[in-house]
């Protein structure tokens, strides 16, 4: 292939039409593009026109991939100006889709890196072929094992880490070029993918245990050698083994889980903004999990830690916590607890009917919580019955039903804001249009994790940090708190998605200080060093 084709062909160099004249002689491009040269704003509104002519959210995200997967500077430009309305488009819900038909729609890797559990001796073999000589200083990995509310999906999760990487890039400014997706092929448990003769990744059910394991030591340790600046982001592993591995590694290197450590801190945030509104405090709430896995666990330990640096003792902190799951209200002698879980179980001597407690409006009854926050996937869970109950024991009930897509919310934020007559504080998984309700336009918050994790990534790239602890996040959370005047009638518990590039660079900034503070960074300015980081999409 000739230098011009190599330039055309390399998503990170071509610019299509905008290539100028002098660029065209100076790189051998002469005849090999059209005469018009273009500028990048109108490559961009073309391409816009183009994008609003497809008629399913699908067939938008597959247009859009066409441009990222050629031009990644023109895709970025376009996100960037059109965030809110692309970023469910290109990740959250519509990836889900993506996913589902990765098989037969498979046409290029996007970049990404694929290792297979079976062979753990080409692991940095297949990481530099696929980085090359590039800067990697962002690495998203899945297993795929726990794709919020699809499941298991094997080899063709990879695209959540291509997505997620893309809106690091467009919130934050992370250079594109220096990001690697990852995908772990384990094997799958999806009967349907080892039944599909089309599936491309490994045929068989799940490794686990100690070769898994062993596995991810390997993975651990190829990294640290191969990127030793780089932040490995770990995204969707399965309940049994995302809190391991994170236990394990996060005091290692610089690492970060978006489903346990990025719903913590938005729920946090959220949490904080509604307080902000209801002017009440933290320490007088009492708190309902309803799904006590990755993401509710998740969840519980940072407000659990945020209780604890507010002065309360871990015991007295402890006693704010209610975790509901399929068995319901979690005791400690419930069957089959995990690690997380136990520190948060009940004894079944507070209630004289703990037999009874199966069941989500049993424990509501029972506890009368003031925050109920949902992680569970079950739709509807949150009926008018249960939120009714809530509403009659605390004046602003804080319900955050966060499951998503659509159609597993445990609640309609319209219903919620109905059944309370307007008083619940609301954030939702997914994105929600203003609701009218007596006269007042409510504005519902999206505890969508990309409001945090790209300002977190970003600023602990940008301060060089050694780990990414708790003390930085809840920096990022607080950094989120006060971007929405709370004297506003029908004012949301998180600022809206579209202001997402400037408060992702507020987070880095907390990020970054917080690094500095600690001794854990490099630099000694945050704002300096996240500005100068930060990438813009421009030619």
């Amino acid at each position: 292939m000739t230098d011009a084709m190599n330039i055309l062909n390399n998503p990170f160099k071509n610019k299509g039409t905008a290539f100028t004249m002098e660029e065209r002689r100076r790189y051998g491009l002469i005849g090999a593009l059209p005469s018009r040269v273009k500028t990048i704003d109108q490559q961009a509104n073309d391409m816009y026109k183009l994008y609003q002519s497809k008629m399913s959210r699908i067939e938008k995200r597959h247009f859009l991939m066409e441009i990222f997967n050629t031009n990644r500077t023109l895709f970025f430009y376009i996100m960037q100006h059109h965030i809110t309305e692309m970023m469910p488009i290109v990740y959250d819900p519509v990836i889900a889709e993506s996913i589902e038909k990765y098989n037969e729609r498979y046409l290029r890797p996007q970049n990404a890196a694929y290792l297979s559990v079976q062979h753990p001796e080409n692991i940095q073999e297949s990481l530099l072929n696929v980085s090359g000589d590039r800067d990697i200083r962002l690495i998203v990995v899945t297993d795929s094992q726990g794709i919020l509310g699809i499941g298991d999906w094997g080899v063709d999760g990879v695209d959540i880490a291509v997505g997620k990487l893309m809106v690091y890039t467009a919130a934050a400014g992370i250079n594109p070029e220096q990001v690697l997706p990852v995908v772990i092929d384990a094997g799958t448990n999806n009967h349907h993918l080892l039944e599909d003769p089309n599936y491309l990744g490994e045929q068989h059910p799940r490794i686990s245990g100690q070769p898994y394991f062993d596995f991810i030591d390997h993975f651990i340790i190829t990294v640290e050698k191969v990127y030793p600046k780089a932040l490995l982001h770990f995204e969707d592993f399965g309940r049994g083994t995302a809190a391991q591995i994170l236990d394990k590694y996060q005091n290692r290197l610089l690492t970060f889980n978006d489903d346990i450590q990025g719903t913590g801190i938005i729920a946090l945030a959220g949490v904080l903004g509604a307080l902000n509104i209801s002017r009440e405090k933290l320490r007088d709430q009492t708190f309902l999990t309803f799904g006590a896995g990755t993401a509710g666990m998740g969840i519980v330990r940072i407000l659990f830690e945020e209780l604890v640096r507010e002065g309360l003792t871990p015991e007295e902190a402890k006693q704010h916590f209610y975790l509901v799951d399929k068995q319901g209200l979690l005791f400690d002698d419930t069957p089959s607890l995990t690690a997380k879980q136990k520190p948060f179980t009940r004894q079944r001597d507070e209630f004289p009917n703990s037999d009874r407690l199966t069941n989500l409006g049993a424990v509501v009854h029972a506890v009368q919580p003031t925050v109920m926050i949902g992680t569970s996937t079950q739709p509807g869970a949150f009926t008018e019955p249960i939120v009714r109950e809530m509403t009659a024991n605390t004046t602003r009930p804080i319900i955050f039903p966060l499951s998503n897509p659509t159609e597993l919310a445990e609640a309609k934020a319209s219903d919620l804001l109905k059944w309370t007559n307007g008083k619940a504080l609301i954030a939702t998984g997914i994105p929600v249009a203003d609701i009218q309700l007596d006269q007042t336009t409510f504005h519902i918050g999206q505890a969508n994790n990309a409001l945090i994790y790209p300002g977190v990534g970003l600023g602990a790239i940008a301060a060089g940090a050694k780990v990414i602890n708790n003390q930085m996040l809840v920096a990022a959370a607080h950094a989120l708190v006060g971007l929405v005047d709370p004297d506003q009638p029908g004012a949301a518990v998180l600022p809206p998605v579209k202001n997402i590039t400037q408060f992702s660079e507020r987070v880095a900034v907390a990020v970054a200080q917080s690094a500095i503070d600690q001794g854990l960074a490099s630099v000694d300015n945050a704002e300096k060093a996240v500005a100068d980081t930060k990438w813009e999409a421009q030619y």
